[in-house]
């Protein structure tokens, strides 16, 4: 049988594991960051329409900050407990300034939800603004109560 290597998260002790955002892994110059919404494997997942809902506005707003041109990527983990940040040439206080930000847009967002018509997803109707407002004024409350040192607690990463 073939021997595959872990991929580095699965090195990530989830049992240790807390709300807030951390340093996933680093590839040159591209920083992953693992916005971490939810205690891992405590029975507390965010619903599927809660995921897409935040993706959206999320990805907008980011898309939209002082960081724009330099994002790649951001979308919900698999485990429902967080999304993932992709950042080139990140600075970890500027990403975590602008993550708060975009959290605090999205709380006080007045207007449609992003991207909810037909054309542009495709599952339109499995979105929910106070979803999403509600994930990340809970988030950003956890932010904002914490130091957030981008490491995970007993990681090899």
């Amino acid at each position: 049988m073939e021997k595959i290597n872990k991929i580095a998260s699965f090195t990530v002790d989830h049992d240790l594991l807390t709300e807030g955002i951390y340093v996933s892994r680093i590839d040159g110059d591209i920083t992953t960051y693992d916005l971490r919404t939810r205690i891992p494997n405590a029975g507390d997942y965010m619903d599927n329409l809660t995921m897409h809902s935040v993706e959206h506005m999320f990805a907008t707003y980011v898309r939209a900050s002082k960081i724009a041109d330099r994002v790649i990527y951001f979308g919900p983990m698999g485990c429902q407990t967080g999304f993932y940040l992709l950042v080139r040439n990140a600075d970890n206080g500027e990403v975590l300034s602008v993550v708060k930000d975009v959290l605090r847009r999205i709380v006080n967002h007045s207007g449609e939800m992003f991207g909810a018509v037909r054309r542009e997803c495709g599952n339109y109707k499995n979105l929910d603004l106070s979803c999403a407002k509600r994930e990340c004024e809970r988030y950003l409350a956890i932010l904002e109560g914490k130091e957030n040192d981008f490491i995970y607690k007993g990681s090899k990463i």
